[in-house]
């Protein structure tokens, strides 16, 4: 009888991951059967759903060369600089294309893999700290590098900021990295600059890499000089940190731009950290299709579809939020493309599985998108709603919640 093979390892870091929330949100509804009289509305995923501008689809098709070509991880001089550019524009910011500026396939990989460039597991209690409610990406990445995650709570009384005062002293000092989301999602919370200040300072006292997602900083609401969400960048220049040091900024072109499927966006911020992030690239194969670059200089290079994208942000969440607010608890976020709101008997993952079942339209529990730390899940309660389908599709959404929550008061 011959002896069975033996199993063959496996990154035993594999087994801490979670089930994504989609995951665990197809487990949750399996056996619901939706309205058969309603065609389906997804607010569940955040996906943009406007159509890609034409100058990028010009772009592509002008390049078809570039196939034929291995690209360079650091990206082409041209890309860097027409990102140095836009950042010069949109933040006043001057930034060495050469060496404080990276292309990255989409900002979700990058977010990943900064992970593993920056944390060393061999160093006692190695640990990450992100916001909470979050974007899985980051507690993944972190447990994947051999850190333990560490949460602050979003604060319903700041519009559902973090509160790091959460984080105690013995915590930060064994941060290796901080994750920041701002605009946030799912709460579209944007960080002040005396919010960054208190980070830097701690990264400064603990030698903390800070990671500062934005890939939702072009869709905001409001107008005049403060109305766009201030980057980790510009706050850095601000409080007189001009070498960004410790600070890593990623941006997308995914929202700005409406290409989700086109992955490209770019990191920027301190240079010694931007080198040893190219160097991890450089074997990890992480670099950008010419295609892709061709397009994303395009994309970087123009703002007026940037400006109508808004636009159209603006108008569904005009629209939308008054409805909504009629029957839940919600308002205006200070940027992004989702409504946190606040379900009326607090059970979120019900109110998603009734939902579902009686009108048809797929919304995400808040509760999925957090975990319990310091006593509670902050994201209980509250659902995650992402207005990126067009204006009379999310209307017709917010009607049906609002006759699914009038309808759920009435007595039997």
């Amino acid at each position: 009888m011959s002896t069975p093979p033996a199993s063959p390892p496996v990154n035993p870091r594999l087994a801490l991951l979670n089930p994504y929330p989609f995951e665990r949100l197809r487990a949750l509804t399996q056996g619901i059967v939706p309205n058969p009289d309603l065609r389906p509305i997804s607010l569940g995923i955040g996906e943009p759903k406007h159509p890609a501008p034409k100058l990028v689809e010009d772009a592509l098709m002008a390049n078809l060369k570039g196939l034929s070509s291995y690209p360079a991880t650091a990206g082409e001089p041209r890309l860097r600089e027409a990102i140095a550019g836009w950042l010069q524009r949109r933040y006043a910011l001057t930034l060495d294309p050469a060496t404080q500026v990276l292309p990255v396939n989409g900002s979700r990989e990058a977010l990943f893999a900064l992970a593993q460039v920056v944390i060393d597991p061999g160093r006692p209690g190695a640990t990450v700290v992100c916001p909470n409610p979050f974007y899985q990406i980051y507690e993944g990445a972190a447990l994947l590098a051999g850190a333990t995650p560490a949460f602050a709570n979003s604060d319903p009384a700041r519009n559902f900021a973090a509160d790091w005062s959460q984080i105690d002293a013995a915590t930060w000092s064994r941060t290796q990295l901080l994750y920041v989301c701002s605009p946030g999602n799912p709460t579209g919370a944007v960080m002040p600059l005396s919010e960054w200040q208190t980070l830097f300072e701690l990264s400064d006292r603990h030698g903390f890499v800070i990671a500062s997602d934005e890939c939702y900083s072009e869709i905001y609401f409001r107008d005049g000089p403060d109305a766009a969400p201030l980057s980790g960048l510009q706050a850095a220049v601000q409080l007189g940190r001009p070498d960004f040091r410790n600070l890593i900024a990623f941006t997308s072109l995914s929202k700005r731009s409406n290409v989700p499927g086109m992955r490209s966006g770019f990191v920027a911020g301190d240079a010694a950290w931007i080198k040893r992030f190219l160097l991890y690239r450089t074997y990890h194969g992480s670099a950008m299709s010419p295609l892709i670059q061709a397009a994303s200089i395009a994309a970087w290079n123009d703002e007026d579809h940037v400006v109508a994208n808004r636009a159209q942000y603006r108008a569904k969440f005009a629209a939308v939020t008054p409805l909504l607010a009629e029957v839940l608890d919600v308002a205006l976020p200070d940027a992004g493309f989702y409504l946190w709101a606040g379900v009326p008997d607090g059970n979120d993952i019900g109110f998603a599985q009734g939902l579902l079942a009686q009108y048809n339209v797929g919304v995400l529990p808040g509760s999925l998108l957090a975990r319990d730390a310091h006593g509670l899940n902050p994201g209980a309660g509250r659902i995650r709603l992402a207005l990126v389908a067009e204006q009379a599709e999310c209307l017709e959404a917010a009607h049906r919640i609002v006759s699914y929550v009038k309808q759920s008061k009435t007595p039997a």
